[in-house]
């Protein structure tokens, strides 16, 4: 789905000497499909009928490419979170060497949808290196089981920025201890060259030919 130019074809997660091998690393996200979506059958016998093909999702390729494409980047380290107060308070704690959590201030996100729940932030121990002209899109882990937490999505141009990047997150589940083991999705990486996306629309009605084209079933 993605094509890297001829020049580099590789993203570079790099971590400190004293981290790798330590920290969860990043995985190809083909490679950490859910217990869910491996168990379930391309065709479901129960339902399959004359008028049922019995198909599933596991079938539908735009399903299965958004939860494939690009790599996970996993919670470095166990984190406990404790959410109280209707959501209103979210402590965190760790026995990492490092900051695994902190917190940005209510302000700079007033009146969003989450509210009254705090802005928190992940931090991350790994950098990432994409070839010129490439950024990475970071977005909360496609068609993936749910979280007693959602990062925020956002775009990084990662070819020239080198530092790492920590990810603002909110609490999403109900008032309780949840302990959120080393290795956790945290987000999903997907390369995007950025001129590409910076393509022109063309909005109009459809001509016959695309029209036709619409209608044609490919096999």
């Amino acid at each position: 789905m993605f094509h890297f130019p001829q020049t580099s074809r590789s993203i570079r997660f790099l971590c400190r000497t004293e981290d790798h091998g330590v920290i969860a690393p990043p995985v190809a996200a083909k490679t950490v499909l859910p217990d869910w979506f491996r168990k379930l059958p391309a065709v479901d016998s129960q339902h399959a009928s004359a008028t049922n093909n019995g198909l599933t999702v596991k079938r539908c390729m735009p399903f299965l490419d958004a939860m494939t494409t690009g790599w996970i980047l996993p919670l470095a380290a166990t984190v406990r979170l404790e959410v109280k107060n209707g959501g209103r308070t979210v402590d965190a704690g760790w026995e990492f060497d490092r900051t695994m959590v902190s917190n940005h201030g209510a302000h700079q996100v007033a009146g969003n949808p989450k509210e009254p729940g705090p802005p928190c932030k992940f931090h991350n121990y790994w950098s990432i290196r994409t070839p010129p002209g490439w950024s990475s899109l970071f977005l909360p882990p496609l068609n993936r089981p749910a979280q007693p937490f959602e990062c925020v999505a956002g775009i990084v141009d990662t070819d020239t920025y080198a530092a790492d990047i920590h990810f603002p997150f909110f609490a999403t589940a109900p008032d309780g201890l949840y302990v959120i083991e080393k290795g956790t999705p945290l987000v999903q990486v997907i390369p995007v060259r950025r001129e590409g996306a910076a393509l022109k629309a063309e909005i109009r009605a459809e001509t016959g030919a695309e029209a036709t084209e619409r209608e044609t079933v490919y096999r």
